[in-house]
């Protein structure tokens, strides 16, 4: 998602693999905006409180990025402010844990107090600032820890993004797997510490895969996928399996509008969708700001085929 931010390239779009074969009618997505500025463009990755009564969420700005958060206030959202871990660095993709407990996010922070920012290394050349770590901040009443770097073991480069956390403490996210090509990747967490992750293998071998959004019993997951450097990333949903992960299902031309669909996270219910979109605004909504806006749709359609095995909601989970 972060690199979807910076730079936009405006593609046609082509599906990548047929659409589901689907008996429920499916629902347009609708636009989510937290204090109803519809001109603040360049906003991704919602995490949610488990109650659903806060946000955070990743604004691009002239300067970079900035982690942001909103609270439910009569109904509506309160106008989004800095988070208190954000303001100084670019940092994005905030993920929460579903017991709320803490907060993983992507930064170019230094890595070592009093460092430089992290560069990233991009086709064998040196990009100064451009970097990117996860970091941890832990709930402290009603506030929150410093940030803390994971360890090297989950850095495994300067491309290190887009997490997502499971109900187990596990973190999917995207870096560099042994190839030294950009997979999603998955650490475990036991006795305290994280492990060494491994690849997770959804999709066929040339499957370019971002931005996965795991459900906390890890049964399904929602990320970005594309075959081909000039097709566009579009979303789909993969199951878990006796066999590991099931052939991804693209979710439609509906829920796939505009040039790219990137950022999945799922609500405090688990079934809601949130992504980042340059799809059209609603003509009520019209606006002359381009840019990524956060969208939620329902993924009922889709996650019927759980039955008895979906998740259940939290009965504080205020969802929308």
């Amino acid at each position: 998602m972060w690199q979807q931010m910076i730079c936009v390239v405006l593609i046609a779009i082509s599906p990548l693999i047929p659409s589901p074969s689907i008996d429920q009618p499916l629902t347009t997505p609708t636009v989510f905006v937290p204090g109803g500025d519809v001109s603040a463009a360049d906003d991704a990755s919602p995490a949610f409180t488990p109650n659903g009564e806060t946000v955070y969420f990743m604004r691009g700005t002239d300067k970079g990025t900035v982690i942001v958060t909103s609270h439910r206030v009569d109904g509506g959202w309160s106008a989004p402010v800095a988070a208190p871990f954000s303001g100084q660095w670019r940092d994005g993709d905030p993920a929460m844990a579903p017991d709320g407990s803490f907060l993983v996010f992507a930064s170019n922070r230094p890595a070592l107090k009093d460092g430089p920012a992290i560069d990233a290394v991009r086709k064998g050349q040196r990009v100064v600032g451009q970097g990117m770590n996860l970091w941890r901040v832990d709930r402290q009443g009603n506030g929150w820890s410093e940030p803390v770097r994971l360890p090297d073991i989950v850095n495994t480069c300067t491309s290190t993004f887009a997490p997502s956390i499971a109900a187990d403490h596990s973190i999917y996210y995207i870096g560099c797997a042994p190839d030294g090509v950009l997979r999603p990747l998955r650490t475990v967490y036991e006795k305290g510490q994280y492990q060494a992750p491994y690849v997770v293998a959804v999709g066929d071998k040339d499957a370019q895969i971002r931005d996965v959004a795991i459900a906390p019993d890890r049964s399904f997951m929602v990320f970005s996928i594309k075959h081909d450097p000039k097709q566009p990333y579009r979303l789909a949903i993969s199951f878990h399996t006796a066999d590991n992960w099931s052939e991804p299902q693209d979710l439609g031309d509906m829920v796939n509008g505009g040039t790219h669909s990137m950022g999945s996270q799922l609500g405090c219910d688990h079934r809601t969708l949130y992504f980042s979109s340059d799809r059209a605004l609603p003509a009520s909504l019209s606006t002359n700001a381009n840019g990524d806006r956060m969208w939620k749709v329902s993924l009922a359609p889709w996650l019927a085929r759980l039955g008895d095995r979906l998740v259940a909601v939290a009965s504080s989970c205020v969802a929308g």
